[in-house]
């Protein structure tokens, strides 16, 4: 088994003994990177949080793995962060991108119209850090640069919206003035630390605590 399918089965057995009706989060690293369970510690009421993302992962992979990581919980609240590696990869179009991800929302709603959705902005990249050799980065990042994601994002919001959804945007607020992903937040220039995900936290509590 590659190190996707482990993933993919060990949520199945989580699955067995998760409670339903609770929140999820899935997408990609940077949900899967999102230390999301242990900053809630602190945080009154209790809100459970299960953790479906998988490094790597791109908008056809969440797409055969739906049954594991959504519907088999049966969230009241599901948090979406999917598509960053589609437009870091050869041959992305925007449009293929947004057909994809309507597919993803449509069978959530499909599947559990009472569930609450809430599509996440793409986050910010830096891909001018210290010591980044251009090449390295053009080859890393793709398309994936900020006037890109921001076009992106305009139409995911106007996406979500169609398909009443909720849009949370998450880009402005980890942004440098040169409107790139702040430095002190980023390892890379794409994923972060947990600093720039307690910025991101604190931008979605207010959906998190939402009915509770």
């Amino acid at each position: 088994m590659t190190d996707y399918e482990i993933k993919v089965q060990n949520f199945r057995c989580l699955n067995a003994v998760a409670k339903k009706g609770e929140t999820v989060f899935v997408g990609s690293s940077l949900c899967e990177l999102f230390p999301i369970s242990e900053m809630l510690q602190n945080v009154e009421p209790r809100i459970r949080v299960y953790n479906r993302g998988i490094g790597g992962d791109v908008t056809d992979g969440l797409l055969r793995r739906m049954d594991e990581s959504i519907f088999a919980l049966e969230p009241k609240k599901v948090f979406i962060n999917i598509g960053t590696n589609d437009i870091s990869s050869p041959g992305y179009t925007r449009e293929r991108l947004l057909a994809q991800y309507r597919k993803i929302l449509e069978q959530i709603k499909a599947c559990l119209p009472e569930t609450k959705i809430y599509v996440l902005s793409y986050y910010p990249v830096n891909r001018a850090l210290p010591g980044a050799d251009p090449e390295q980065v053009a080859a890393m990042f793709g398309a994936r640069t900020n006037e890109e994601l921001r076009a992106v994002n305009g139409e995911l919001e106007a996406l979500a919206a169609a398909l009443g959804c909720t849009y949370i945007d998450v880009f402005d607020c980890l942004t440098d003035e040169n409107g790139s992903l702040r430095a002190e937040y980023t390892i890379e220039g794409m994923h972060m630390y947990a600093n720039g995900y307690a910025v991101v936290l604190e931008r979605l509590l207010p959906y998190l605590l939402e009915n509770i």
